[in-house]
């Protein structure tokens, strides 16, 4: 890219947000192409993802598995389990160990920062054009509340990437915002809620929802419709619930959300919903309903940045805004809100600016990106869904394998098969080749097996290409290279190297002489 080039400026490239896109694309231009650097970041380092997101939410999902090993399978296996042996729990030695793996990675970003040749300025920005941003600085320790006024400076760039994430919603409702806390508060929790009402239907809640049910709280769980994750296969959505209630949690349906939230004398809380139920005695209340884009406060019509009707900054499939100098990628877009899209854009948004006329058509691709939901049990999937394919290539050109089996590790449970929890799997294939275009699983260890697949998935792998595969056996994975009538799919390969028939000789000292 040759835009402004008879400019001077402080920097080739800044970055608003020091999120996983954000530190991402920062590293890259700075170590494959030696660029200017600078990311601007008021808060911790990694952004939702390392501080309130997907690392602290693992480490919790790790710990709510253990208390259902202790709880439920412990016993099944010889050892002395029953919730009793769960209640040893210490949630305040956990948050602590947790807090501080966190702060070592806050620690390990900067130190990144350093080695790359990137500048870290802690602050807050604020467009002044296109090129500038106005910066007001933060000492360490300091929150934005705290900012001394004057202490700003401004900044010019040839390039400005924003990827400032996203940030909890609370929708509107009296007492709503006052008597909840946000998917980020329930990190900060001191000690594990008796009672505790999960309002939403997202992966955030059920994963909340999960973690806080087998840990041993009381646990309800309030959906504006019938089930949580309606945007999953239907498979999915249904197996969860049918889990979920097996486990324990409350779900309370059909209620159209939360309209009011009243603190009694003792300090509960009392939800009433909008189709007129009411739950009493919630110690806490998550509002887990959604995130918006982060962007307030960063004056983007100065920067001639147009976002969306649903408040998105507006890009294209390149991460470009209508500001010629001004990108935008991760949860600020709008799409695909998950950390290793957002790190894959801004590692190709950094080879197209700065790689030269060979990487002028450098993009991320955002289509089959495989994604897990820690629930209980997890949920692992790829591509379209069931009603995606139909709509996408016509009912009458998918042909849809499933299958539904109690996992090996149930085996030697002493209880009635019906009870044992489901593993479910389904593959969704199109057109004559039976290309796989959709994977869906749920069941324990779901989570570990399905990078593989959107390997696979990526490289146009057909039905015939799954058959091909010899199985490892006893896993649960080898359902999916087994599922149907085994090896009556149409002999035709997405591979480059066709493998249904074995790789001919000749490939094969090929293959030989490139090692």
């Amino acid at each position: 890219m040759d835009d402004n080039n008879n400019t001077s400026f402080d920097y080739d490239y800044l970055v608003i947000g020091g999120g996983s896109g954000g530190i991402a694309s920062a590293k890259r231009a700075a170590t494959l192409y030696n660029a200017k650097v600078a990311v601007i970041e008021k808060s911790r380092l990694g952004g939702t993802c390392v501080n309130v997101g997907c690392v602290p939410k693992k480490v919790m999902f790790n710990a709510a598995t253990i208390a259902d090993t202790l709880s439920h399978d412990a016993e099944h296996y010889g050892f002395l389990g029953g919730k009793e042996s769960a209640k040893t729990f210490d949630w305040n030695k956990l948050k602590k160990s947790r807090d501080n793996y966190v702060k070592r990675l806050n620690t390990i970003y900067e130190n990144g920062f350093q080695n790359a040749g990137v500048e870290y300025i802690r602050g807050d920005a604020t467009f002044e054009d296109s090129n500038t941003l106005i910066v007001s600085s933060l000492a360490e320790g300091e929150e934005e509340k705290e900012k001394e006024e004057g202490k700003t400076r401004t900044i010019t760039a040839k390039y400005i990437l924003i990827a400032t994430g996203g940030r909890p919603y609370f929708p509107e409702g009296e007492g709503i915002l006052e008597h909840c806390i946000s998917s980020d508060g329930f990190f900060e929790l001191e000690e594990i809620p008796k009672v505790v009402v999960v309002v939403g239907a997202g992966y955030i809640a059920v994963e909340l929802a999960g973690v806080l049910n087998s840990l041993g709280s009381e646990v309800h769980l309030i959906v504006r419709y019938g089930n949580a994750v309606r945007s999953f296969d239907k498979m999915i959505t249904e197996s969860l619930d049918e889990e979920m209630v097996k486990a324990g949690i409350r779900i309370h349906r059909y209620t159209q959300g939360v309209s009011k939230i009243v603190l009694d004398s003792s300090g509960k809380k009392t939800i009433l919903t909008k189709s007129g139920d009411s739950l009493y005695g919630a110690d806490v209340v998550i509002m887990a309903t959604s995130r918006v884009p982060n962007i307030g406060g960063l004056n983007l019509d100065k920067a001639k940045v147009k976002l969306s009707e649903k408040g998105y900054i507006q890009v294209d499939d390149k991460q470009n805004t209508s500001s010629e100098s001004v990108f935008a990628l991760g949860d600020v877009c709008g799409k695909v809100e998950l950390t290793p899209m957002a790190i894959a854009a801004g590692r190709k948004l950094a080879d197209r600016i700065f790689g030269g006329k060979e990487q002028e058509d450098a993009k991320a691709n955002y289509e089959n990106v495989p994604t897990v939901v820690f629930s209980h049990p997890p949920i692992g999937t790829i591509g379209l869904t069931s009603q995606q394919a139909i709509t996408k290539y016509g009912e009458e050109n998918i042909k849809i394998y499933t299958s539904s089996f109690a996992n090996l590790y149930y085996g030697v449970f002493d209880v009635e098969p019906s009870e044992k929890p489901k593993t479910r799997m389904k593959l969704i294939c199109a057109g004559k080749e039976e290309k796989v275009v959709g994977l869906h699983c749920i069941g324990i260890g779901v989570d570990e097996m399905i990078q593989g697949f959107a390997v696979a998935m990526k490289m146009g792998a057909t039905k015939a290409d799954f058959d091909s595969a010899v199985a490892i056996h006893p896993t649960a994975s080898e359902e999916l290279v087994t599922m149907g009538v085994w090896g009556t799919s149409p002999m035709v390969s997405g591979a480059k190297i066709n493998p249904l028939y074995g790789i001919p000789s000749d490939d094969q000292t090929t293959m030989k002489s490139n090692l």
